[in-house]
């Protein structure tokens, strides 16, 4: 059974409004529903995506890691960010025109000085959360991942299987340079849309809903500004 992983990582809870704007999307939702609908059987994720939130990867790579039948994991694009530790939950291959991208975990605050050092604190932390995966899958020491991750790192197929990061390439070699695109929604844009359309899965007939209501909301959106 075919399990796809592409477009922009988040919490099950944005899934419709990525979906409204037709924007390709996968949240932990996605990917336990395919997973018991496999019910034990084979599974084959194929993994495009520039990432996203990381605790919805988290999620996602735990639903893979624990299943219960044999996964194979194919990098067909990118594997950036949230998605490069969803790549670590299996048995994996690159196609040799895909790249893996590792980074720190980035957020924003606000506040003092102790909400500016608390915040560090976490993403430290959130850093060693997330490069537990790569540590398990490859065998590197954590301050040897944690350095990967401060510089960024982008590797092609050659390089991710010779870091142990994935087990196979695909094909013939070859050299393509990839381009990062998170299209990931501001976080400001998602409240905004949430308080602004109601959630078509809430009515009782989501065409009614979408002829009555996605003009006018699309409209509203013009006037919100923070979309790129």
């Amino acid at each position: 059974m075919r399990i796809d992983v592409k477009g922009t990582i988040i919490p099950t809870n944005d899934k419709w409004i990525y979906d409204w704007f037709d924007m390709e999307s996968t949240c932990p939702k996605d990917i336990n529903d395919a997973l018991e609908k496999a019910n034990g059987q084979s599974v084959e994720v194929y993994i495009n995506s520039g990432g996203g939130d990381i605790f919805a990867g988290s999620e996602i790579y735990s639903a893979i890691k624990a299943y219960d039948g044999q996964v194979s994991i194919h990098i067909v694009g990118i594997a950036a960010s949230a998605a490069s530790v969803i790549a670590m939950a299996g048995k994996s291959d690159i196609s040799p025109t895909a790249m893996i991208m590792v980074h720190n975990v980035s957020s924003m605050a606000a506040g003092d000085y102790h909400d500016m050092d608390k915040m560090s604190e976490v993403l430290q932390q959130a850093n060693k959360a997330m490069a537990s995966s790569y540590i398990a899958k490859t065998g590197m020491s954590e301050k040897d991942v944690l350095a990967m991750m401060d510089k960024e790192t982008w590797l092609t197929a050659q390089q991710a299987v010779d870091k142990g990061l994935i087990d196979s390439i695909m094909f013939e070699n070859a050299q393509l340079v990839a381009a990062y695109n998170s299209n990931i929604l501001p976080r400001s844009v998602i409240n905004k849309i949430r308080n602004t359309i109601k959630n078509p899965n809430d009515t009782a007939d989501e065409a009614v809903f979408l002829m009555q209501q996605k003009a006018e909301a699309k409209l509203k959106l013009l006037n919100l500004g923070g979309i790129r």
